[in-house]
């Protein structure tokens, strides 16, 4: 059971609550200068790793007089090539969304409207909203998730239009959740 202030909210805590991770930052990561990056990335394989996938290609020698002088003259394209390292491996990659979310039967409690008629669903002796996911396209959620682009709003957005609507149709306006409390199960 997930809650929130609106339902793409709510969904993105049930997400995390089957298990997925978005992308986010490694808290150690926190260095300006170049030197200080070079400094942190060679102190591990997967910096070293980030290096080479951002291009960067100087003997030990040249790394070894970078490393042992902070004020060593490095050209500006090296200097880039460090810092797009730094960032790569200062970055942790979502993981994909589970597939038992993906068809998860879904229960929504909250305000629910199609045209004129709203409802609060799951309370008051009005049933919750069941969804299917199963007979969803899951294609741009995965893709917004996997990409860093997936807000609560677009999260809402794309589940209307892309899980719901495929299970249950389009109503004759539209669905909307206008409500301010979600929960979804």
């Amino acid at each position: 059971m997930a809650q929130g202030a609106t339902l793409g909210e709510a969904l993105s805590h049930l997400v995390r609550d089957h298990g997925a991770r978005p992308a986010g930052r490694l808290k150690t990561y926190r260095a300006k200068q170049w030197h200080a990056q070079l400094v942190q990335l060679t102190a591990t394989r997967h910096g070293y790793e980030a290096l080479e996938r951002a291009g960067l290609t100087v003997t030990a020698r040249t790394l070894i007089h970078w490393l042992s002088e902070p004020e060593y003259a490095v050209r500006r394209s090296y200097q880039e090539q460090i810092r797009s390292a730094y960032e790569e491996a200062a970055t942790t990659r979502p993981t994909p969304l589970p597939s038992d979310f993906q068809i998860h039967q879904f229960r929504i409690t909250g305000t629910v409207q199609i045209a004129r008629d709203i409802r609060d669903r799951g309370t008051h002796g009005e049933a919750p909203l069941r969804i299917d996911g199963r007979n969803g396209a899951w294609a741009r959620i995965e893709q917004a998730w996997l990409t860093g682009q997936l807000t609560d709003e677009v999260f809402e957005e794309y589940f209307i239009d892309d899980i719901l609507v495929e299970d249950i149709g389009d109503g004759t306006d539209g669905w909307q959740f206008p409500g301010d409390r979600y929960v979804v199960n």
